[in-house]
């Protein structure tokens, strides 16, 4: 089968990335609406968070499935099925009347929208001749980067200015069109499948490690950690099945997910890579925002507006990488990203207080150039020397750790600036003794400006709050820049990839 040309190429193209935009934007539109969502549906805010753990659950349980749903069932007739169940569960989730049957649709919202983003990967790479495979990764790449940038501003504006269903309905026009697009151009380019039997118990224990995990990560702060027993026990249950999963699965003659691609020397350093890469970095991009609203006064539109422009420099340097990804060495470009990522967070490590707008986004824009040689280069040392038919398993596994690495990193970061920030206000309040010099200047400086005894104490504590909070996020912004900074030597031990886009060769070639 020839590769696509053209207009067919170009709508192809566009097809694909819209679908995996939708996709994306689904995974963090939501954040900013939960407060009205709760608000709407009668239930408390915490209450309301189950709409983005729920989505996230059933999405990377999902996600390592694609390889034994591609087999099964063709690549095309997958993902244009995924499309659709994905607009049906978007128009039933801005329908529901209560939380119980929205968290029911974002259940399966997630759980159908896990095949999209690896076969729209693999998909594309076999639309392309092998020469232009980089360009095809660099297209996927740049709505992967884009749409978690966009979604909480553009959640934040529909909510304020519409109402929190349409960050469901709006997935319905963009779904309807790149399904009817994809179906149009692929329905004659359909894998090859083989009818396996369903591995019962791999896919049940899939189902316990990865459900108990991601409750546990996203329940764990709210929950104090491992101080609660409901912690504890989802704890002991992901630990328990993820081995016995690991065991079967490993052992059965058709697993449900492929782990031996983990033999793969490139493979698991990229996986490595990757996962710890985009933990730190998605750990930062909710961490900036969480303390420019509670402790620098913005506003959510604001704060969102401070983590744009990282999308600048990668669309403008994400193409060219694609299109010399083959002459230069992955490796080489992954160090120079996180050499550039680690630049970012020392730069964010020496905020304070009077940081304006402008110092805010200058390292937003440089992070852009980062995550320019960040994923292309990673997804194609991961994929390199696979044959084509390994590429969808290979892609959903990748994805799946790579979203999995962005839970734990949203957790590890939230929990760690509270704890911080504490550890910091116990230091600071010592030098502010009822007694000190300090403090006493302070609070007769407040009530000589109007304020009551109990006001300037209760202002001087919240001052003592920001600046706890903004030395604990100085920390972990600083501990992300040596964590990427270690990652250059695990880059390293992968194999030399010159020459060939990862799987994008394979797929290429076994397409004709």
């Amino acid at each position: 089968m020839q590769p696509l040309q053209g207009r067919t190429l170009a709508v192809g193209t566009i097809a694909l990335s819209l679908a995996t935009f939708m996709n994306v934007l689904d995974t963090s539109i939501a954040n900013v609406s939960i407060p009205s969502i709760a608000g709407d549906l009668g239930v408390s805010p915490d209450q309301g968070a189950w709409v983005i753990t729920s989505f996230g659950v059933a999405n990377a349980i999902s996600l390592p499935l694609t390889g034994w749903l591609t087999r099964r069932y063709g690549q095309v007739r997958l993902f244009t099925t995924s499309v659709a169940l994905f607009v049906l569960t978007s128009f039933l989730c801005a329908l529901a009347p209560s939380l119980q049957t929205l968290i029911l649709f974002r259940v399966l919202q997630g759980a159908v929208a896990g095949p999209m983003i690896p076969l729209s990967q693999s998909l594309l790479l076999a639309s392309y001749p092998a020469s232009r495979a980089g360009s095809a990764l660099a297209m996927w790449a740049i709505t992967t980067l884009v749409a978690p940038v966009v979604g909480p501003v553009l959640g934040g504006w529909i909510t304020d200015n519409i109402s929190w269903p349409w960050i469901f309905y709006i997935n319905v026009p963009v779904g309807v069109l790149a399904g009817i697009a994809t179906w149009t151009i692929y329905r004659h380019r359909e894998t090859p499948t083989q009818r396996l039997p369903i591995d019962a118990v791999g896919l049940g224990l899939l189902v316990i490690w990865v459900g108990a995990l991601q409750v546990m990560l996203d329940q764990g702060k709210d929950l104090d950690w491992f101080a609660s027993t409901t912690i504890v026990a989802l704890a002991l249950i992901a630990a328990i099945g993820f081995v016995l999963f690991l065991v079967w699965e490993l052992t059965e003659q058709h697993p449900i997910v492929d782990l031996t691609l983990f033999r793969r020397r490139n493979y698991w350093t990229s996986t490595l890579a990757i996962s710890l890469g985009y933990g730190a970095f998605f750990g930062s991009v909710v961490l900036l925002p969480l303390w420019l609203q509670q402790y620098m006064g913005y506003t959510a539109t604001l704060a969102g507006l401070v983590l744009a422009p990282v999308g600048l420099l990668a669309i403008a340097l994400t193409p060219i990488v694609g299109r010399t990804v083959q002459r230069v060495d992955p490796r080489i470009y992954v160090t120079l990203s996180f050499l550039t990522f680690a630049l970012v967070n020392f730069m964010r490590a020496r905020f304070d207080t009077d940081a304006s707008f402008a110092a805010l986004l200058v390292p937003t824009v440089i992070q852009g150039a980062a995550m320019a040689t960040f994923f292309v280069p990673l997804v194609s040392l991961s994929l390199s020397g696979l044959s084509a038919d390994r590429v969808p398993a290979a892609s959903g596994l990748l994805q799946f750790a790579r979203i999995t690495a962005g839970s734990f990193g949203t957790s590890i970061v939230t929990t760690l600036w509270d704890r911080r920030a504490t550890l910091h206000h116990s230091q600071l309040v010592e030098h502010l003794t009822a007694g000190s010099p300090l403090a006493s200047q302070e609070l007769q400086r407040l009530q000589a400006n109007g304020l009551g005894a109990g006001q300037s104490q209760d202002l001087l504590n919240r001052i003592v709050d920001q600046q706890a909070f903004m030395v604990s996020a100085d920390d972990i912004f600083y501990a992300s820049a040596l964590l990427f900074l270690a990652l250059i030597a695990v880059i390293w031990l992968a194999r030399p990839a010159r020459g060939a886009v990862g799987g994008a060769d394979a797929a290429a070639s076994g397409a004709h």
